[in-house]
């Protein structure tokens, strides 16, 4: 599934952004937002709203500058080239939102280039391979 593995590349890029404070202050950090906000470390991809706040309500001008470490961090992860209009404001859950869909679109396009390989090898295990990525009833690609 798309959605855990970008959501464990979100929380990587979120840890290595708070550990340029050390990483008791990280703890810190994640027991503050878990014990004053109600926002487990775990939870943070699906409430990440309620973490923007969050962060912004403990650091004030300074989340900004975590903002921006975390969608760097992200930004490597995702290896990825995005673009957005210059004229519109793009904050960091526009940020995280797009990082969201180019990593949808890359997996979407490594399934296909793992399909065509599998049947170019003719191997018998496509047919099951072709399965788990193309829904029957549908024959729609199911990457969502």
């Amino acid at each position: 599934m798309i959605e855990p593995e970008f959501d464990a590349l979100l929380l990587e890029a979120i840890d290595e952004a708070l550990s340029v404070f050390g990483d008791s202050i990280m703890q810190a950090i994640y027991f503050h937002l878990e014990r004053s906000f109600n926002i487990k470390k775990d939870g943070i991809p699906h409430r990440l709203g309620a973490f923007t706040q969050a962060i912004e309500s403990i650091f004030g001008a300074g989340a900004k500058f975590i903002e921006i470490l975390i969608m760097k961090k992200l930004h490597e992860k995702v290896d990825g080239v995005m673009r957005w209009n210059e004229f519109e404001e793009f904050g960091f859950m526009e940020y995280v939102a797009a990082a969201r869909r180019l990593f949808k679109v890359k997996n979407r396009i490594k399934t296909v280039q793992d399909l065509v390989e599998c049947e170019a090898t003719e191997a018998e295990d496509c047919t099951a391979f072709a399965r788990s990525v193309i829904d029957p009833e549908t024959e729609v690609e199911k990457f969502e």
